[in-house]
């Protein structure tokens, strides 16, 4: 692993950390937590912006090249997107709290406010956890051209910005028709799966760590797709959002998981 990826990867550990605390005022301000949603999209340019300042700062501004430039553009790319996205989903609740944040208020009870302060302190170890996928490349100046797998992994990346852009504004558009009030959305990619928009975010992150493996010291950034995947599916993820859903929806939405793929998009296989 180079050392100078290394430096740059822990630098920007108390900026988040800093960034996420200062977030957790607001949320017990206002008492809405719900705000740490936009701040985890937001994280990711924070992040991004710092790492290509300090390099640059460092190695001169001739050290960012191609290579820099183009996972800078990508994480900048996605993260603001999902920052808008998200912000628009906070401000349609606002100022009610999100049900997720309010059911777990309820159940930390007196505790809550210790609970909200881990919670946000482990969301922002994990952001800048995830930040080798971009620090590992931005340091590499061996060439000046781009390998196969990066182009590849640039290819990769727009696809699944795409996908999830669509996920998205097919789930909102569903929504905003009030006779959809109560039902389930499984129209275009909610008819192949639960969650298109959790599958597309997973595999914008494999195609940062595939940009990376092309680095030295790429190999390391592979937990970064895995770690997304586990609490995407296993976490704060599906497990939470289906968890709302079955309170909301019942057992229209019991009949979806039965007949649809929870994660990878597949056709529909009857229901029970």
């Amino acid at each position: 692993m180079p050392e100078a990826a290394l430096n740059l990867w822990f630098s920007g550990f108390p900026v988040i950390i800093a960034l996420f605390m200062a977030v957790l005022v607001y949320a017990e301000i206002s008492k809405n937590g719900g705000i740490v949603d936009v701040f985890w999209g937001f994280g990711f340019s924070v992040m991004v912006l710092f790492y290509a300042f300090v390099y640059g700062q460092g190695a001169g501004q001739s050290a960012i090249g191609l290579r820099a430039q183009l996972i800078i553009g990508m994480v900048l790319l996605w993260s603001l997107r999902l920052t808008f996205y998200l912000l628009l989903r906070f401000l349609r609740l606002y100022p009610e709290e999100d049900p997720r944040y309010r059911a777990f208020r309820e159940a930390w009870g007196d505790r809550a406010r210790l609970g909200m302060f881990l919670a946000f302190l482990l969301q922002a170890l994990l952001l800048s956890s995830l930040g080798l996928a971009f620090a590992v490349p931005l340091v590499n100046s061996n060439s000046a051209n781009l390998s196969a797998l990066e182009l590849g992994a640039v290819v990769l990346f727009f696809i699944s910005l795409m996908g999830e852009s669509l996920a998205d504004k097919q789930l909102e558009d569903f929504r905003k028709n009030p006779a959809n009030k109560g039902k389930v959305c499984q129209s275009g990619l909610w008819n192949y799966s639960r969650h298109p928009n959790y599958f597309f975010e997973w595999l914008v992150w494999l195609s940062f760590s595939l940009f990376a493996l092309a680095s030295p010291g790429g190999l390391f950034t592979i937990y970064c797709p895995l770690i997304m995947y586990f609490f995407l599916t296993r976490v704060t993820g599906i497990k939470a959002t289906e968890e709302q859903s079955l309170l909301s929806k019942g057992e229209l939405y019991r009949a979806y998981q039965e007949s649809t793929s929870a994660f990878f998009p597949w056709f529909k296989r009857a229901s029970k």
